[in-house]
């Protein structure tokens, strides 16, 4: 009769289960981005994760079938995942005040790399920082409607001229600025002009005509009084600007100031003067010109470009951030994580590891056993780890919503009235003098 063979299984235990521990020399090479491995801080933290994890998860009951590895990979995502909401966070604040401003390059792990752009910014951390208010986006629009009004802006504005000739009416304005952009020389003047090769011929280029003006000789020689002049100055009377023998009067400045603003006022306005219509940049003076003065005619005009186009001579803010994905924000340095965010992330890497459980264990629905079978708990590990992971996002979601530097000034504005209204009811003290 056979004998029953002595059955010696190679294993009695998961092939894989987690440590009790961590180990800080292990950290590194299971981060799949290793954005946080040079930081002897981080390492400590994942190490120490495990140890968290394991009795969190029951390790010391059942065999948890991960890896330290697992833990560690779990952290570094909690790290990031954090990171990237503090930045949105961050951006909310600040996008509307760093419109223009100077942007970055970012290598695959979110970091600011070695660029002509990152120069500037290199080793700043200015997710980190609390900027200046500056209204830029507000300041742009200002800038745009002061470019209208020809009362700033950003926009170059250049002057040009052209000769009047006898008893023609009508110019060609488009005309006058090619040629002396082509020539590089200023009909009036003579001089280099700032736009030279900078319009095409014909009608290629669009120029935006801002204003026509000629220039007559200064008024306020007259003003000051000469021989049989308007004698205005000091106390009106007929000696110009000298009082008389027996009469000294101590005129203000300001009156003085007044009183040639007005006069040169009534000359532009009571003089005669010429009147234009400009249609397509074709320029119609009326009336025609037929005297010798003035010689020449000058304008104000904008060359019209795209608005994605930087100034050649200043820099406008065109090629800086424009919004959030252009700021220049890296990865929040582990070091700057404060206590309330790493008890988040090790609650959020916790939940990310039970999510990993879960995956593994809802390979096998069952593992049979002699006369059973034991049915594993993946499905509701996982539905768990991602409702969970749900309420953490929402949870500092929350609470940074409540502290944007737009509720903060609420509130600082609910304690000031607060405060008002408190000393409204408090007795005002009597003074016994």
């Amino acid at each position: 009769m056979a004998t029953a063979p002595t059955l010696t299984p190679k294993s009695t235990t998961n092939a894989s289960t987690l440590t009790s521990t961590g180990s800080t020399s292990l950290v590194a090479a299971a981060c799949p981005f290793g954005v946080y491995t040079s930081s002897a801080g981080f390492l400590s933290g994942a190490s120490s994760q495990v140890a968290y994890t394991y009795k969190k998860l029951g390790g010391d009951v059942l065999d948890l079938e991960i890896k330290a590895d697992n833990v560690y990979a779990a952290y570094e995502e909690a790290c990031l995942e954090y990171s990237y909401i503090l930045n949105v966070h961050q951006a909310k604040n600040v996008l509307s005040d760093m419109l223009g401003d100077s942007t970055g390059t970012f290598d695959h792990k979110g970091e600011m790399s070695d660029s002509t752009l990152s120069s500037s910014l290199s080793g700043t951390n200015v997710a980190l920082k609390y900027p200046r208010i500056e209204f830029s986006y507000a300041r742009r629009f200002g800038q745009a409607m002061s470019k209208e009004a020809d009362a700033g802006g950003t926009e170059t504005v250049y002057s040009g001229s052209f000769e009047r000739i006898a008893d023609v009416q009508d110019y060609d304005l488009q005309a006058a600025i090619y040629s002396a952009s082509n020539d590089n020389s200023d009909p009036a003047t003579g001089h280099p002009v700032p736009y030279a090769g900078k319009i095409a011929s014909g009608s290629v280029t669009k120029v935006i005509i801002k204003d026509v003006y000629f220039k007559t000789p200064h008024a306020m020689w007259r003003f000051f009084g000469y021989y049989g002049g308007l004698n205005t100055v000091g106390n009106l009377a007929n000696y110009g600007q000298y009082a008389d023998d027996s009469t000294f009067q101590l005129v203000p400045v300001w009156q003085n100031k007044a009183q040639s603003i007005a006069f040169e006022d009534a000359i532009y306005t009571r003089n005669s003067h010429y009147a234009y219509e400009l249609h397509n940049n074709n320029l119609r003076i009326y009336p025609t010109p037929v005297t010798t003065s003035p010689k020449y005619f000058h304008f104000k005009f904008t060359i019209d470009t795209d608005v994605w186009e930087e100034d050649g001579d200043r820099t406008t803010g065109v090629e800086g951030i424009n919004n959030m994905n252009t700021l220049p924000f890296a990865n929040i340095s582990y070091e700057n994580i404060n206590s309330i965010g790493k008890q988040w992330i090790r609650r959020f890497a916790l939940s990310l590891t039970k999510e990993t459980l879960g995956q593994i264990r809802s390979k096998f629905a069952a593992i049979p056993i002699p006369g059973e079978s034991v049915t594993l708990n993946g499905s509701d590990l996982m539905s768990q780890a991602r409702e969970e992971q749900d309420k953490l996002r929402d949870e500092l979601k929350t609470v940074l919503d409540e502290l944007t530097y737009q509720k903060l000034l609420e509130m600082d504005a609910t304690k000031a009235e607060s405060v008002t209204t408190i000393q409204q009811g408090a007795p005002i003290p009597i003074f016994l003098g």
